[in-house]
């Protein structure tokens, strides 16, 4: 006897098995994987079909799956990243591939990108890159630049290969093979189908008042909503920020909102209800307020005032001094001035914020995408008014974060969900309320002057700048403070003025990304280096080079470095490329009218760490009685390598295989405080705290076995043997006593930079490394539309020692490629970009190759002389391509990004002078 058909169900085959499931009307074929299949393999970053990551195959073809409706994979052939990796030798060797040249860096587009390449691959075994460009070009990537994913997806060589895994050594990221094959589970992938969900409610203005209605009776009369959240809920203070004097942002707006897309109150329901939910069903009556939402405007009597005891909106300033600017200037043989302004930048990681939350008995859990798993828990503590000890933070992977994922976003609304309703909670933002509602790059406003003698010396300089630091502080003091000691660029200056502001608005609050405010600075130094060259009648590289800092000469604050100084080295490997692509762009140019080609480049530097502040780091270890050695690393990768980096730094301090090494990632109730990844910091300082971790049960091994110290050490199956040149030694592990823990070795090592704080002046020591950073870069602008394509970078970079050399080479495309979206295309603008298709950020097809300079001049402080490198890439590469510009078309951009319609009335201007 038949069984009688099921009408409602959608039934097809999922990587090669039968499936069949029964979606709701409508329902997105990726929320019926995801949710009804356990597919968490497929990502969604935008649910618009902008960014890719959730590219499935259907009968082969590549499909954004958060576009298909789910009711159309019935009868067809639906395979999963996960699905191909597992069964399809196309597949399963490209994610080799992938690891071979470090094309998943966070991982999130990964997925997408390797199914989209698979059905390219099966096609055409051996793609040009045309073709690999026009076949991934539908995937969106924020962290690789693309240029790995395409030596991939082409088979190109690698720079990996076996070894050690010890400083020095390009490995394989250690974390690679989840990400290739869609294990790696980051903060919407932890929840289990059915979990009730939080909506944040959120305003719909700049500036506005607001009255809620009835909230019982909305929770009592509306099927599936479990409860409501608002300030009242909150049982400690109704406050957080990332800086203690500067907590000014509340959890729950009260009263009246800042900015467009604060959070007023939170609806906790079940998941049919939280997604047909409508915000404007909720009880909030809004009043529209006259908003700030220009720094110049919010600083005048007539303007709103955003908080108490900052006058005229300005939050705080940054200044530092030497010498006598003025004086200086006024005696210069050639001075220039320029003015310079750049807008908001949105952070775009293909992931958006998301987490999930759960009771332990009394304590609360939150699983979340973060930066700082720590300092989420001091947030907690504070808005809960619980003790630490029950509140426990797990950070999930992290779908890219470059500075936004530093501030606390889901979790008080998760910690807060599952305390009120005792039940495990998720959250996931949509891509419109992540970009409304978290931080931005900083806007800015800078004046600068600059005179130099003759001879192009540099003798004075004078810089204002002004940053939009939106509606609350977040990062900005740290802006504020950071901009004058990096506004010289990493160069001898010995008359220098620098100030800068934070100014309140009604605008989005701006945070970290990715510099800190030192990318803007630079394309004012750096574009106005090239006028005042250009005045002296020198060559641009020549100037830079004759200005360059050295080793024992003070930097602005009077810091003076006796070693490692990189930045002369940096600009003299330029030169060869500086010659060759100057002389083939004259020809060029020589031969053609409307299409004009120009080198450009500048330079950079960036204090690794906390500027003049405590920057600690804590890394522990221990050898379990089996043998297995076991690394707590607290450091968070985003993409940048630190599970990697931090690990080979351990291993050779310790000395034994990278991969010998069982690692535990980072969870407040059992790995210690690593400190934020921001600031370039972790490879440096959390890699210095590893270092001496692995050193310290080294010490304690040797002294135990009573071997050299340079003993070859073997630890495995329970023994460990050390070889010197007395012979081979054995010890065996069952002899110790175990730990609490179960370790019978253990090492635990903390590491704080040395500095100094910096007096009325800005002199002292704010940071104890730099890094350094020179970049060339060759354009085309087409005249008569004003649009302008990099063809070609070389990225010369002093990293003191590369800890893994292919890491480093990922870490400048990934930044010269957010440089390129910085110069070029980027500007996010409140209520109109709030999403992924208005907002642009390059694509595969952008971003041009890349040539990587690496230079290591060895840090005093550095393990193994090695510097940060995270933001250092970004901060060259807009004025580089500024400077290009204006060697190409005779046209100065002096307001990023240079849009074709900037660029063409730019040329419009010049043609009528």
């Amino acid at each position: 006897m038949n069984k009688p058909t099921d009408l409602s169900a959608t039934t097809f085959t999922l990587n090669g098995q039968h499936a069949q499931c029964h979606p709701a009307p409508g329902q997105r074929l990726s929320e019926m994987l995801r949710e009804q299949l356990d597919a968490r393999d497929v990502k969604i970053g935008c649910n618009a079909g902008d960014c890719g990551a959730c590219t499935v195959l259907v009968d082969g073809a590549p499909v954004c799956a958060c576009l298909m409706p789910a009711q159309q994979a019935a009868g067809r052939a639906v395979e999963t990243p996960a699905g191909l990796h597992a069964n399809d030798p196309v597949a399963h060797a490209l994610g080799e591939s992938f690891q071979n040249h470090g094309a998943a860096q966070c991982g999130i587009c990964t997925p997408g990108m390797m199914a989209s390449a698979v059905a390219l691959l099966r096609a055409n075994p051996q793609p040009t890159e045309t073709q690999v460009q026009d076949a991934l070009g539908g995937v969106l990537c924020r962290c690789t630049g693309y240029r790995k994913i395409i030596d991939a997806v082409m088979g190109a060589p690698a720079i990996t290969r076996a070894a050690q895994g010890h400083a020095g050594d390009a490995i394989r990221r250690l974390d690679g093979a989840d990400k290739v094959a869609g294990r790696e589970a980051f903060g919407d992938d932890i929840a289990p189908p059915g979990t009730l969900e939080v909506l944040v409610i959120r305003s719909p203005f700049p500036r506005a008042g607001f009255t809620f209605g009835d909230l019982d009776g909305f929770v009592a009369n509306t099927t599936g909503v479990e409860a409501v959240l608002t300030a009242a809920d909150i049982t400690g203070r109704n406050v957080f920020g990332v800086i203690p004097q500067f907590m000014d942002q509340p959890v729950f707006a009260e009263g009246e909102t800042r900015f467009r897309g604060e959070a007023v109150a939170a609806v906790i329901a079940a998941p049919e209800v939280i997604r047909t939910f409508d915000p404007a069903s909720f009880p909030v009556a809004w009043q529209d307020r006259p908003a700030s939402t220009d720094i110049h405007n919010a600083q005048t009597d007539r303007a709103a005032q955003l908080h108490e005891g900052r006058d005229n909106n300005v939050m705080c300033g940054g200044f530092v001094a030497c010498g006598d600017a003025k004086a200086a200037l006024a005696s210069a043989d050639v001075s220039v001035t320029g003015h310079y302004q750049s807008g908001f930048v949105e952070h775009a990681y293909i992931e958006p914020e998301a987490g999930f939350a759960r009771m332990d008995g009394d304590r609360v859990e939150v699983y979340a995408c973060t930066q700082a798993p720590v300092m989420d828990l001091e947030a907690l503590e504070i808005i809960l008014g619980w003790d630490r000890s029950r509140i426990r933070v797990v950070p999930t992977g992290v779908g890219g974060g470059f500075g936004s994922k530093l501030d606390i976003s889901v979790q008080p609304y998760l910690a807060m969900a599952a305390i009120k309703t005792g039940k495990p909670v998720r959250l996931t933002y949509s891509r419109s309320e992540s970009m409304q509602s978290t931080t931005k790059r900083h806007p800015s406003d800078i004046r600068l002057s600059i005179g130099a003698d003759r001879s192009g010396k540099i003798t004075g300089y004078d810089f204002y700048g002004e940053f939009d630091t939106g509606a609350y502080a977040s990062w900005g003091p740290t802006v504020a403070n950071r901009v004058p000691v990096h506004a010289s660029g990493p160069y001898s200056i010995p008359n220098y003025r620098a100030e800068s502001k934070g100014i309140h608005t009604n605008n989005p609050p701006s945070g970290a990304f990715r510099g800190f405010g030192v990318p803007q600075a630079a394309i004012a130094q750096e574009s106005l280096f090239d006028v005042l060259a250009d005045k002296l009648g020198l060559d641009p590289l020549e100037f830079r080079i004759l200005n360059a800092l050295e080793n024992n000469a003070p930097t602005v604050c009077g810091q003076v470095f006796s070693q490692g100084v990189g930045i002369r080295a940096c600009l003299e490997a330029l030169r060869p490329a500086w010659a060759k692509e100057r002389g083939a762009a004259a020809a060029f140019n020589a031969a053609n009218t409307t299409l004009k080609r120009g080198v450009g480049i500048a330079a950079g530097w960036y204090g690794c760490g906390n500027t003049s502040l405590p920057n600690p780091s804590t890394i522990k270890a221990g050898i379990r009685a089996d043998g297995t050695i076991v690394l707590h690393q607290g450091a968070m990768d985003i993409g940048q390598g630190a599970n990697t980096v931090i690990s080979q730094l351990f291993a050779t301090a310790l000395g034994v295989p990278v991969h010998a090494l069982t690692l535990i990632g980072a969870d407040t109730d059992v790995t210690p405080d690593a400190g934020k990844t921001s600031a370039s910091r972790q490879t440096y300082v959390s890699g210095n705290a590893a270092r001496l971790s692995g050193a310290a049960m080294r010490a304690q091994i040797l002294e135990r076995m009573n071997v050299a110290e340079d003993a070859q050490l073997e630890i495995a199956d329970g023994i460990i043997h050390a070889t010197d040149n007395a012979g081979r030694h054995s010890f065996a592990l069952s002899s110790l006593s175990a730990d609490g823990e179960g370790y019978v070795l253990r090492s635990e090592e903390t590491y704080d930079p040395p500095t100094k704080p910096l007096d009325e002046n800005g002199q002292g020591a704010p940071y104890a490394q730099f890094g350094y950073a020179a970049h060339l870069v060759v354009v085309e602008v087409d005249t008569a539309f004003g649009t302008v394509k990099p063809l070609h970078f070389v990225a010369a970079h002093d990293v003191g020692k590369a800890i893994n050399p292919m890491l480093v080479e990922g870490q400048v495309q990934g930044g010269i490629a957010q440089g390129l979206g910085m110069a070029l295309m980027e500007e996010y603008l409140p209520g109109r970009t709030e999403n992924l298709h208005d907002y642009l950020i390059p694509t595969i097809g952008d971003m041009p190759p890349v040539e990587t300079l690496i230079i290591e001049e060895p840090d005093a402080q550095g393990p193994y002389g090695a510097k940060g490198l995270g933001e250092h890439v970004l901060i060259p590469t807009a004025p580089a391509i500024l400077n290009a510009i204006h060697n190409a078309a005779g046209v100065r951009i002096t307001q990023v990004p240079a849009t074709p319609a900037r660029v063409r009335a730019a040329l419009k201007a010049k043609s009528h002078d």
